[in-house]
């Protein structure tokens, strides 16, 4: 999220032997359960080095070096309502791995997206185009998970379709050309609507408003939710395309998330589309989102960076029975001014200001001034280590990467393809936190599945692909020309002897005698009469035509 405390953890003494919580980069190990309790003697603070009150460089907060409240963080009122984890409505749907990747595409979903995409076939490809199912789809979807795992997204199609060093599963599940007039046609709103429509986000805007839906549906965050931006790559064209430097590829859509700090789960997503039309500025922007992102939680803590962090947010949040903690921007005029100089401060010392409701905290770490405000702390308690950490920079640490790590853990096995439609990449990436939150909700459901497995993840994903392109290749009908691929298809089929199809052999190509007055040569043979019988014309006994139907 913010890279402020990057210094600070940096700095802490290596003679300390005792920690308040797991360090951060346990939340890469989205299996592992995360220690919550602080392993760690804690002792209060003395008060500010003032005796009188501080106060606020607006002039409009008046703040305390005492707490105000007895100690203590989270009120009784906030209790979370909900269960953490699965809820009943995924628990009883989810009996296997193609289950539960299904409950993020409603089947109301499902109907749009093969309605549009049939009228976009329609219009770009004539009246010739064979209607498309949800099967078709299906095993589209599972053929770029499988991409995404065998790491070959920016490997050209044609190699994957290879006949040596392809991979043989994509051979069997459909053409190269099937796949290429997929993605082509593939339509997530009605063009009619879309040119009505003034918001930047129409192409997509109702198909993503029910996706997103479905991620709060089936699932409960912890007490702990991370509020956070991250860049989905894209050099095209598009509206809202930002540039941002200090992020991996600096151009791109970018997309604020919540997501449970234990396990990154994406319980909320929304896309940043700029400013307006008119081009006049939105005011309370960072606030806006925040509440956007929360909204629908009672009791939890949001962790976010220095961009959303105000006195008015905290303020908003306790309306909600939330609390918040995270990072200020030195130039905030609601801070102490005391807490802006740092002249002659002692290394590793904490100065505390309280409001009834705000704590602000400045930590000093050799020659760096850190500014936090939280409401989720009422007192001033630091740890005995030679760092002397306050506790509100130490849950900070263990809760700050959750948006960061979703980001790298769905860039290892993205199914992301080449496209110069905005909209695709959004697709695409729909797909790969669908596949990340199944893999969640799996694994909680299922605690015991390939435990102890350090790519358990990359398994999921593979037994997920292959799932979603069985009943395609179950009812294909052409047979793939390799061998490897043609294997594949009979242990699909279930076919045997007689009836299972053999891969065509490399004699002399011969005139199709099926296709009229075309001069289409082909190699292979139908197995009753032994005439030439091109690809397009046999049915799935490699039979031709008239052999198979007498």
């Amino acid at each position: 999220m913010d890279d402020v405390l990057h210094l600070v953890d940096g700095e802490r003494g290596q003679t300390g032997t005792k920690q308040w919580a797991q360090d951060s980069e346990t939340l890469n190990n989205t299996d592992s359960e995360p220690n919550r309790q602080a392993a760690v003697d804690e002792v209060s603070a003395e008060a500010g080095p003032l005796d009188v009150n501080y106060q606020s460089k607006d002039g409009s907060l008046i703040w305390s070096p005492s707490p105000i409240q007895t100690a203590g963080t989270l009120p009784v009122e906030c209790a979370i309502k909900k269960t953490p984890g699965p809820t009943k409505f995924s628990c009883s749907r989810a009996e296997d791995i193609k289950s539960t990747f299904d409950l993020f595409f409603s089947e109301s979903m499902r109907k749009t997206l093969i309605t549009l995409t049939n009228l976009e076939a329609q219009r770009v490809l004539g009246k010739g185009w064979k209607k498309l199912d949800w099967k078709d789809i299906q095993g589209y979807i599972g053929l770029l998970i499988l991409a995404g795992v065998y790491r070959s997204r920016h490997e050209p199609l044609a190699s994957l379709w290879q006949g040596e060093t392809g991979r043989p599963i994509f051979c069997a599940t459909m053409r190269k050309g099937r796949f290429m007039t997929l993605s082509r046609i593939i339509c997530l709103s009605d063009m009619d609507k879309r040119r009505k429509k003034r918001d930047k986000l129409a192409e997509i805007r109702d198909f993503w408003e029910k996706w997103v839906k479905g991620l709060r549906l089936v699932f409960n965050p912890g007490p702990d939710v991370t509020v956070g931006d991250y860049l989905v790559r894209f050099r095209g064209r598009c509206p809202f395309r930002n540039f941002m430097p200090q992020k991996l590829g600096r151009y791109g859509i970018k997309l604020w998330a919540a997501c449970d700090a234990r396990t990154s789960y994406v319980w909320n997503m929304q896309v940043y589309t700029g400013k307006p039309d008119d081009g006049q500025p939105v005011n309370n922007q960072a606030k806006r989102v925040v509440l956007d992102m929360t909204s629908g939680l009672q009791g939890h803590t949001i962790t976010c960076n220095r961009f959303f962090t105000s006195y008015a947010l905290g303020q908003e949040l306790l309306k909600k029975n939330l609390t918040m903690i995270g990072p200020v921007r030195k130039n905030n005029t609601e801070l102490p001014l005391a807490f802006l100089s740092y002249n002659k401060r002692a290394q590793y010392s904490s100065e505390f200001a309280f409001t009834d409701t705000h704590t602000v905290l400045s930590y000093f770490s050799e020659r760096k001034n850190v500014l936090f405000m939280s409401t989720h702390h009422k007192d001033a308690t630091v740890s005995i280590r030679d760092d002397h950490m306050p506790k509100i920079i130490s849950d900070y640490n263990r809760t700050k990467d959750s948006v960061s790590n979703l980001d790298k853990v769905l860039g290892k096995y993205s199914c992301k393809k080449t496209s110069s439609r905005w909209s695709m990449v959004l697709f695409y990436h729909m797909l790969d936190v669908s596949a990340y939150n199944a893999f969640v909700l799996w694994t909680e459901i299922n605690p015991s599945w390939n435990r102890g497995m350090s790519n358990r993840r990359r398994h999921f994903l593979e037994e997920l692909g292959n799932a979603l392109v069985f009943p395609l290749m179950e009812r294909r009908q052409y047979i793939p020309r390799t061998p490897a691929s043609l294997c594949l298809l009979k242990e699909a089929q279930h076919l045997k002897g007689d009836d299972a199809p053999t891969a065509p052999t490399q004699s002399k190509r011969k005139r199709c005698r099926a296709c009229g007055k075309k001069n289409r040569k082909t190699s292979m043979m139908c197995q009753k009469c032994k005439m030439p019988i091109c690809k397009e014309h046999a049915v799935i006994t490699v039979y031709c035509l008239v052999c198979a139907n007498p």
